[in-house]
């Protein structure tokens, strides 16, 4: 079982309709997919490729060897407990690039090239966001305007570029590289590694592998397109395994919600026919999921991240 692929380029021709109802199905039924000749430069993709894994070799590789993931796992091996895993931490050394905080890397062109990289992954975030709005029968621009807390036009949404290398671990089956968890925000765009693997989701209660393809971009609906979507498409669990060999690079860039916007079902997706009603114009409103503000969310989701989404649900509802 592979995850599905789907070439973005389609979507201009006349197999318009037909790439529009895969990626329909992919949101629906896998909550994940891949896009290739999405139109971002491969000769940027490259750029992007060296320049984060100079910055890891160079600026971050020293720290991670001392890390809390390292120490935790010596003291296991020192114990010889071989049934005991690392629990609580993740082998991966992170960091975060935003618009507003202090980029952490003096590697030569880093800032100009990923500037450049999240300018190409915000505007597919948009392209990706506006194909959902088209499956779902939404108006366009309805999700990337919700995200914005309302606000047509307006720049509200947070974008955010998580940095990732995964170092070879000596002894992969003790500690997670990234333990499973569903995303909390909305469109997540992921730039993986094509030579080593290790990402993993869900489906239909197996776990299965994200299959390494050179420059595609993997999509994955978070939380909060579950919630647009009153369920339509749900955010999968995935997670990612330590390796023995190989250094594994991971770009996930998320467009998540302003913390100050509301989210809630689409009301075009909550009015149901009442099927169980003699009279025919009688309309059933159900919502699956609350309306909260999206800074609440976050509040629950730092706390129970690596537990089931349903319960975070419900703690909002209750706010």
């Amino acid at each position: 079982m592979a995850i599905p692929v789907i070439d973005f380029s389609k979507l201009n021709g006349e197999e318009r309709a037909n790439t529009l109802a895969q990626i329909g199905t992919c949101c629906e039924e896998w909550g994940f997919f891949q896009l290739v000749n999405h139109g971002i430069p491969v000769e940027l993709l490259e750029k992007v490729k060296i320049v984060s894994s100079e910055s890891f070799k160079n600026e971050r590789e020293d720290n991670f060897n001392k890390s809390t993931a390292i120490n935790l796992l010596n003291e296991v091996e020192k114990n010889k407990n071989n049934n005991k895993k690392v629990e609580n931490v993740d082998w991966e050394d992170v960091f975060l690039l935003t618009d507003d905080n202090e980029w952490p890397s003096n590697i030569p062109q880093f800032r100009e090239i990923m500037k450049e990289y999240r300018s190409e992954l915000k505007n597919l975030a948009k392209q990706v966001m506006e194909i959902m709005d088209e499956n779902l029968g939404l108006p366009k621009g309805y999700i990337n305007k919700a995200f914005n807390n309302g606000e047509e036009g307006s720049e509200n949404a947070f974008f955010g570029t998580k940095v990732s290398h995964y170092p070879p671990c000596p002894n992969p089956e003790m500690v997670n590289g990234l333990r499973a968890h569903t995303d909390a925000g909305g469109v997540i765009l992921l730039f993986q590694d094509d030579q080593v693997d290790g990402l993993q989701i869900l489906k239909d209660g197996k776990w299965i592998d994200v299959q390494p393809i050179q420059n595609a971009i993997v999509v994955n609906t978070g939380d909060q397109i579950e919630v647009l979507s009153n369920g339509k498409y749900k955010s999968v669990w995935h997670r990612v395994l330590t390796k023995e060999n190989g250094n594994r690079r991971s770009i996930a860039s998320f467009y998540n919600p302003s913390l100050k916007a509301t989210i809630a079902p689409a009301p075009q997706l909550i009015h149901i026919d009442n099927d169980n009603n003699n009279d025919n114009n009688k309309v059933e409103l159900i919502s699956n999921y609350p309306a909260f503000k999206f800074g609440d969310y976050m509040n629950v989701y730092s706390e129970q991240k690596f537990s089931p989404k349903e319960p975070r649900f419900q703690a909002v509802r209750a706010m």
